[in-house]
């Protein structure tokens, strides 16, 4: 790890980042935690109509820029219908199995108040139905039981409660002793964390980047279009941080960075990709390159969206994405530190 590099501080971050909702549409409060953040660093920034937050760092060279972007916004749902039991159905934001909220807390953020709830099928007892095992896991059989006194559709209305209404999924943020970090909303927040940790590591040291250097946390990637607009017009390198998806077939793990060479948009730029892996290796930085046939980044939207760049990505291996996700800390540091490397370098990827 570069010595100069907080992990505690990347750390911190992230445990205040996860236990603050943010599903996508719903990130103002978020922006603004960060927005704090980058006050007290005497970082520079702009705010976009849709809600994105641009940081920029000036560097030696003014005229080529480059971007690292990671997203804050999370997975969630929304009110969809006050049932005529109490109950409310809700609509999934972001790409999840309904199963893998089965039984989680939440959060149901109305105009006036917020309210918990718990996430359940509509057959949640075994003592009463014989093949709850067997429904399907489905939006139109799951539900959230309020933790109020209702019964009827009027009790929500009265409480305030509309559809529309933002519901957030409790995290159960932990860092075990064994340094596992388990969190829902890893991705992306461990990304937008150590982002963070570089930010204050340049600012602390007095560092002179060699380029200008923006750094964007987007609020729409997990539906699409987060990293597509906001780009300065110098931006020659773009480089998503976001999360390297572990499974069967994959090799990504919990402990070293993670470098895409393809997703589901296609290829990342293999002279980009090929310089990642050389400052791995230059640097002592544990890495893999992996494929993941079944995502998307910031960088591929910022490509779909016309943006003439050189786009990569990199991310901490995460487990279970888009479930009950754990990294380990040592992905963090690896992670940071290539992030490091890369900023730091002094040529730019040949076109």
């Amino acid at each position: 790890m570069n010595k100069n590099i907080d992990i505690s501080y990347i750390t911190d971050s992230l445990m205040d980042l996860v236990n603050i909702p943010s599903p996508s549409g719903n990130t103002k409060k978020i922006i603004q935690w960060i927005s704090i953040q980058l006050d007290q660093l005497q970082v520079s920034y702009t705010i976009a109509n849709k809600g994105l937050l641009l940081a920029t760092i000036p560097g030696k060279n003014n005229e080529q820029h480059r971007l690292l972007t990671a997203h804050v916004d999370t997975l969630g749902a929304m009110v969809k219908e006050l049932n005529e039991d109490g109950t409310l159905r809700i609509t999934n934001i972001g790409g999840f199995r309904w199963n893998s909220v089965e039984g989680e807390y939440c959060l149901i953020d109305s105009e006036t108040e917020t309210f918990t709830g718990t996430i359940l099928t509509t057959q949640p007892s075994v003592h009463v139905y014989k093949d709850s095992g067997k429904l399907e896991r489905s939006e139109e059989n799951m539900v959230v039981r309020l933790d109020e006194k209702v019964t009827s559709k009027e009790e929500l209305e009265k409480l305030g409660i509309e559809v529309g209404d933002f519901v957030s999924f409790d995290p159960r943020a932990v860092i075990t002793k064994k340094g596992f970090v388990k969190s829902r909303h890893l991705d992306d927040k461990a990304s937008v964390a150590i982002l963070l940790g570089i930010i204050k590591t340049i600012k602390d040291q007095q560092m002179e980047l060699p380029y200008t250097t923006h750094f964007l946390i987007s609020n729409n990637e997990e539906i699409g279009y987060g990293g597509n607009s906001n780009i300065p017009d110098q931006t020659v390198e773009f480089l998503a941080v976001d999360m390297g998806a572990i499974g069967v077939g994959q090799a990504t793990d919990e402990y070293t960075v993670s470098i895409c060479a393809k997703d589901s948009s296609g290829p990342y730029h293999l002279g980009f990709r090929r310089k990642l892996v050389q400052l791995a290796k230059e640097n002592g930085i544990g890495y893999k390159v992996d494929i993941y046939p079944y995502y998307g980044s910031d960088a591929s939207a910022a490509l779909r969206a016309g943006a003439d760049i050189i786009h990569g990505l990199i991310g901490p291996g995460i487990d279970a994405s888009h479930s009950n996700e754990r990294t380990h800390i040592t992905s963090l540091e690896e992670t940071a530190k290539l992030v490091y490397a890369y900023i730091t370098s002094e040529e730019l990827v040949e076109k």
